[in-house]
Parts: C-alpha cells; sequence; structure tokens
C-alpha cells in the first residue's frame, strides 16, 4: 500500500517505537503497549518481531536505533499524487475535506483508468447538490447530538415524515448506497440516504432521546493456514470488518465480526481462500458454508 487512512496505523505504530526507542524507553511490555494504542490487535503479531529481529531494520537487536532524530512523516509526492486520485472520487465531496495543499498535484490515477466488478449500478446520486446538502445536514445532526426531521420515499411511493435520532451511517461497497441508521423512531430503524428528500434539523421542545439501536453482528472463527501469506491476504479481504487474529500451533486463529446482513457476501468470501481457511466458529455459519458446497456440487461446480 502506498498509504491509506487505515494502514498507516502501522506507520505511526513504528514512528512512536522508534521515538521511544530514542528516549531510552525499551521496556517491551510498553512497546507493544504502543502498538496495541496505535495499531490493531493483530499487529502485536507482525510490528515488533520484525523490529527486534532486525527484519526492518530500525531497531537493533540491542533495542538501539541507528536513526538519531525523531521520526517525522511529510508526504511524498507519491502518497500526494494518490490522494490527488482518492480526491476525484465523488463521495468525497460529501465530507468537507479541505483538500487545498494538493492544487496543481497531477492524480496517481483517474476514475477512467479503473473497472470495479461486482458493484450495482445504481449507487447514490453523489454528485446531485441536494442529496449532497441532505447528507452535511444529517452529519452535523450528529456531531452536535441534535435530532432531525426527514421527509422521505418508501419503497411503495409513499412519502413519510420522520423525526428522529440519527445514530451512524454506514456505507454498503457492493450496493454503492449509504445508510443512515436512526433510533427514536419505532417504524423507521435504516433508511438509505438517496431516499431522503428533505431534512433539516430539529429545533423543537421535545426531543427525543438517543437510544442506539441494536445492531444484528455475528462471530466466527477461522483456522487459517500459514501457507502461501494466508494470513496477510485474510488481513487485506477482511481489512474493513472488525477482526483479531491469534498464533496457534501451525496455523492462526483469526475471529471476524461482521453484522448478519452481510452473511451471504461473508460466506462467498471464506470459500473463495478454499482449503487454506477452515471455519470453526459458528457452527451456523459452518452449516452455511457446507450448504454452500451442496449447491455448488449439485450443479457440478
Amino acid at each position: 500500500m502506498i498509504f491509506n487512512e487505515i494502514y498507516s496505523a502501522y506507520y505511526n505504530a513504528v514512528a512512536k517505537i522508534i521515538t521511544a526507542v530514542l528516549n531510552g524507553d525499551t521496556d517491551e511490555k510498553h512497546l507493544n503497549k504502543i502498538v496495541c494504542d496505535n495499531a490493531f490487535g493483530e499487529s502485536m503479531l507482525t510490528v515488533l518481531p520484525s523490529l527486534k529481529s532486525g527484519k526492518w531494520q530500525l531497531v537493533r537487536p540491542d533495542m538501539t536505533t541507528p536513526l538519531k532524530h525523531t521520526p517525522t512523516m511529510p508526504l511524498t509526492l507519491l502518497q500526494k499524487r494518490w490522494l490527488k486520485a482518492v480526491s476525484l472520487d465523488p463521495r468525497v465531496k460529501l465530507f468537507d475535506v479541505d483538500l487545498s495543499a494538493l492544487d496543481g498535484v497531477e492524480p496517481l490515477f483517474t476514475p477512467e483508468d479503473y473497472v470495479i466488478y461486482d458493484k450495482y449500478a445504481d449507487g447514490d446520486p453523489y454528485e446531485d447538490e441536494g442529496y449532497i446538502e441532505r447528507f452535511k445536514t444529517v452529519l452535523t445532526a450528529m456531531k452536535t447530538g441534535q435530532n432531525i426531521r426527514l421527509e422521505m420515499t418508501s419503497r411503495k411511493g409513499k412519502t413519510v415524515y420522520v423525526r428522529c435520532v440519527p445514530e451512524r451511517i454506514e456505507y454498503s461497497e457492493k450496493d454503492d448506497k449509504f445508510r443512515l441508521v436512526t433510533s427514536g423512531c419505532g417504524f423507521v430503524r435504516t433508511v438509505n440516504m438517496a431516499r431522503i428528500t428533505k431534512c433539516r434539523l430539529y429545533s423543537g421542545d421535545t426531543v427525543i432521546e438517543s437510544e442506539p439501536p441494536e445492531a444484528g453482528y455475528e462471530d466466527i472463527v477461522l483456522k487459517v493456514s500459514e501457507e502461501r501469506n494466508t494470513l496477510e491476504r485474510c488481513m487485506l479481504h477482511f481489512a474493513h470488518f472488525e477482526k483479531r487474529a491469534e498464533k496457534a500451533d501451525g496455523h492462526y486463529r483469526l475471529h471476524i465480526r461482521f453484522q448478519k446482513d452481510d452473511e451471504p457476501e461473508m460466506v462467498i468470501r471464506v470459500l473463495s481462500f478454499g482449503p487454506l481457511v477452515e471455519v470453526l466458529e459458528s457452527e451456523n455459519f459452518k452449516n452455511l458454508i457446507t450448504d454452500k458446497l451442496k449447491a455448488q456440487k449439485s450443479c457440478e461446480l
């Protein structure tokens, strides 16, 4: 990865470790805490061992460093070009990100340079000024803890009026749509952002208290082989899910949490690793894998 808002956590963690070593703090327990606080749970398996073994050549085995100055990480031209390319994504306009520092930078790639498969073509209208304004109103309400009034179109084409608490915004990569999860309204829980026709902050006296709806989650445990960099590929494949990995005898145990709505897609994703990944838990998910394999076999796939 050239740069990524998720994977840059590794660089920040290593920079803090080097800073600690330069300051004479070489306590392994504290260094591991730096990894936990600044990266991810599974990072314990790679970051500090790679530094101590000399694989990354930033920290010597005696816990000294050849570096003389505290690390800083200014953006390289390549990273700026990557960010410029990302800024061309119309969804960026929804979040008021200041990208003025990238003026005059040539993008590393443009939307015309790639094609996305396995995504529905009727995504949200990100270029629509009304959609952008409504999206920003929802974000403002979430940041300030305010209620909102919505006018939306139901699946049956009827106009519905709702006053609710905006809890969180979710994005479906497959559908290319944003969803608003709400509370305080008994008959509406999840709203497709594109179905909202009007949205404003509620300024009345009767305030609805936030009652975050309980999302339906499922936890699975995968037995991941050490062959063919399977763990690394799994970490990339399931990067946007909550997860943690632990070393076992000759393999890894990968714990993943995902929303029940993503269950069919998760079955396909796990099966894509073939015999290198085995489902240990849960029984429900194991049954889904079995049923899928039986269905494929019946079709002689």
